[in-house]
């Protein structure tokens, strides 16, 4: 009995203090051993405290050795329902089990190396709570680690104390719980402070290059017009306090002066119809847009993400492709329309599938189109936008416009490198 030693997968959450083992023994030598000490690989896999007790009482331990096949399951199961654990020390739990590397009999293993949702899922907490005990557990004293498993310090003030020297997490964790708070509140401060800076000018870089090569006017005018605006739309996280926005990627225009460029370039015919990006808080920026150049609503597209993102009032997985026409313009023949929901995993910031593009090509064969807005030029249309390059770059005519041969060089790589 003395020689047992505990396996990995028990020592994923903590022991039970001195005085709480001692009060087990009690309850063992008064009503015996309720539960049996279960082994695998003559290591104790769940009743290290009842162990400990039957040592402190001088009881022999009843033992079982564990026959199933995902030990991780059973350790987790058999805690999380026993212990009253808080958010934080199911993120340490959860921490240690991301990058299980289970060197032991594979077999009956089963696989332990889960990623960050999954674990996430599994102990009933935050990605957030997971990323931040990761961070812990690779730059945090082992005083820091004890003291959130200890449930001493939070998750949240312990990732922010990992930044400290060694010494610093040490002496900041010697002071009164109060203090130990305000520390972690100043340090996530500065750190906000310095994103901050670093975003605006990065946006403002983005911005200056991004105007500087966009092309001035269209040498024609288009029948077909798709667009994925560049909405500007921030959201300032009330979890994290970080700011997002697309301008860390390409520079951003609010929706007057979205229609203040179209109504400059004015690259549509009288009689046209318009394809138009929009997310879930800018539909009703998208509809304006389409009323103020003219085009009446007929009919919207959806693209299914098929990963959730972010969102107040729901995690939007999905983007609204609006459509507008103006004038005499008919419909797809019958039989010829697309079913209104494409699924298609996101790639890229921003960039969309080729099947809505492909989709208007089929609808609309032989007629001039144009992009406005392009980041990536396709063959068979023209395209505005800021890394559109100059027709000329490639022995084209100037002015902004790519034409179907200057689109096909660039679709092969032959454009501009420039933000977007």
């Amino acid at each position: 009995m003395t020689d047992l030693l505990p396996h990995p997968l028990a020592e994923l959450f903590p022991m039970l203090s001195e005085q709480e083992v001692r009060e087990l023994a009690d309850d063992i030598v008064t009503y015996g051993q309720r539960h049996p000490i279960v082994l695998l690989d003559g290591q104790v896999l769940d009743g290290r405290n009842r162990l400990a007790a039957c040592r402190f009482a001088d009881v022999e331990p009843v033992f079982i050795d564990y026959d199933g096949e995902d030990p991780l399951g059973f350790v987790l199961s058999l805690n999380l329902h026993r212990r009253h654990l808080s958010e934080s020390q199911r993120a340490m739990v959860a921490a240690q089990i991301v990058d299980w590397d289970f060197g032991m009999n594979q077999a009956t293993a089963g696989s332990a190396n889960l990623p960050t949702r999954e674990a996430a899922r599994r102990l009933s907490i935050s990605q957030r709570a997971v990323i931040a005990a990761k961070r812990i557990r690779d730059h945090g004293t082992e005083e820091l680690v004890e003291a959130i498993r200890d449930g001493r310090v939070s998750v949240h003030a312990g990732e922010a104390l990992s930044d400290l020297a060694v010494e610093a997490q040490r002496e900041v964790l010697a002071r009164e719980e109060k203090q130990i708070v305000a520390r972690a509140k100043e340090i996530r401060a500065a750190r906000q402070k310095l994103r901050h800076t670093v975003r605006l000018a990065h946006m403002d870089l983005v911005a200056t290059k991004g105007r500087a090569t966009a092309p001035g006017e269209l040498k024609r005018k288009y029948p077909v017009g798709y667009a994925d605006c560049p909405w500007r739309f921030g959201v300032r996280s009330e979890v994290t306090g970080r700011e997002k926005s697309a301008e860390n990627h390409y520079p951003t225009m609010t929706t007057d002066e979205i229609i203040e460029l179209f109504r400059k370039l004015d690259p549509f015919t009288e009689n046209a119809v318009l394809f138009l990006w929009a997310t879930n808080p800018m539909l009703l920026d998208g509809l304006r847009v389409l009323e103020a150049l003219g085009f009446t609503y007929v009919h919207h597209w959806i693209w299914d993400k098929e990963v959730a993102g972010t969102g107040y009032w729901g995690r939007d997985r999905h983007e609204i492709l609006l459509i507008g026409r103006r004038g005499d313009v008919a419909a797809p023949l019958p039989g010829s329309q697309p079913e209104t929901v494409h699924r298609e995993r996101k790639g890229k910031h921003s960039a969309k599938p080729d099947f809505f593009a492909e989709t208007i090509e089929r609808l609309f064969p032989g007629i001039a189109r144009l992009e406005m807005f392009c980041r990536s030029p396709r063959p068979g249309w023209d395209a505005w936008g800021y890394e559109s390059i100059p027709a000329t770059s490639v022995g084209e005519e100037a002015d902004g416009v790519i034409t179907p041969a200057s689109a096909d060089l660039a679709s092969r790589g032959v454009r501009k490198a420039v933000p977007a």
